[in-house]
């Protein structure tokens, strides 16, 4: 029975390479048990769909009594449960849709088929409380950087905006290959972009790195560009300038500056999300700018979108970086308000989408 602190909700999320079970109590996280494959990923440089699948059956039972020995919760406890019904990796949705079910047929319990991207907008509610509605929504991640309005988290999503070719994420990942940097390559951009110790040919005695060393192109911001894209991302372009800049160093024998290379790169990413995100909210009057998805640690990205919010009078929502990233917490909190406003649950025969729209936040 829902208590009057909220539904408590357990959540699945196994879209990529991170099997994530959240236990949420209306809009208070209670735990978020996450088993990551990455490592299992990184000689291949991104992630196998096969080797993903295979991490998820080893990790879905053990974190899931991890969530529950931490949360004090145990499955009768439960008002519902939620999974992510895509989009993302079929295999992998298929893993913990399964699970899902069976532990609903099991308990009895309702069963919230969810949408991952949701998901990800959702989760700022157990850091920062309720979301205004509207809210301006910008997800950047491996594989998706979308805008997003957001009328009514649970049913009404428009994207206004999405890329069209490599999204923030991929660029960054790609970008990493050819500095020579580990997979994931976000955080290790981020970390040399800053100068910090341990990142290869990255010289931390030299400080932080130069983010106007190279003038890299910013994608989709020119005039005609503004009209026909005027909330898409494009980062194919991006990401070819590094490597030929790289490429020529290299025919020339020069050295490669590595942490002045990846903070010009960054800035150019960083400024594109940014200046298109500030322009969708003033052109559609919404003074409330949130930001998720794992792209949303990067240091610049926050620090810029800090300072360009502040100019323009909106306010900014971004989650800690452990909520930014795939976890279980996202698809327990957006299933605690499908179950807190009254949706019907999803059928036990749910199916899982590996390219649902955003605009379908239930299945």
């Amino acid at each position: 029975m829902t208590s009057s602190d909220g539904p408590l909700v357990l959540g699945i999320e196994t879209s990529c390479d991170e099997t994530g079970v959240g236990i949420v109590r209306g809009e208070t996280l209670l735990f978020d048990a996450v088993a990551s494959s990455v490592d299992q990923h990184a000689r291949y440089g991104g992630v196998v769909p096969e080797v993903a699948s295979r991490a998820h059956l080893e990790a879905i039972v053990p974190t899931l009594e991890r969530a529950c020995q931490e949360a004090g919760v145990r499955l009768d406890d439960l008002d519902a449960i939620a999974v992510t019904a895509g989009p993302g990796l079929a295999g992998a949705l298929l893993v913990g849709t399964a699970s899902a079910k069976a532990l609903a047929l099991a308990t009895g319990k309702p069963l919230y088929g969810v949408n991952h991207l949701a998901g990800h907008v959702a989760v700022d509610i157990v850091q920062h409380g309720p979301l205004p509605e509207p809210t301006m929504a910008m997800l950047v991640s491996g594989g998706h950087s979308s805008l997003l309005l957001v009328a009514d988290i649970t049913s009404d999503i428009t994207s206004l905006g999405d890329t069209i070719d490599d999204a923030a994420g991929e660029a960054f990942d790609k970008v990493a290959r050819v500095l020579g940097l580990p997979f994931p390559g976000g955080p290790w951009v981020d970390k040399a972009a800053r100068g910090l110790d341990g990142v290869p040919g990255v010289d931390a005695e030299a400080g932080p790195g130069n983010a106007t060393y190279v003038d890299f192109p910013r994608g989709l911001t020119s005039g005609r560009d503004m009209e026909r894209h005027r909330f898409d991302f494009s980062f194919s372009g991006l990401k070819t300038a590094v490597a030929r800049w790289v490429e020529a160093r290299a025919l020339a024998g020069q050295p490669v500056p590595v942490a002045d290379v990846a903070a010009s790169f960054q800035e150019a990413v960083t400024d594109v999300l940014t200046r298109k995100a500030i322009l969708a909210c003033q052109e559609h009057g919404v003074q409330d700018l949130q930001i998720g998805g794992g792209v949303a640690a990067n240091s610049r990205l926050r620090s810029m979108a800090e300072e360009r919010c502040a100019a323009a009078g909106i306010r900014l929502r971004v989650p800690r970086p452990g909520l930014c990233t795939d976890n279980g917490a996202m698809i327990a909190t957006l299933g605690a308000q499908l179950v807190a406003r009254g949706h019907a649950p999803s059928s036990l025969d749910l199916p899982t989408d590996s390219s649902m729209p955003v605009s379908r936040v239930q299945v």
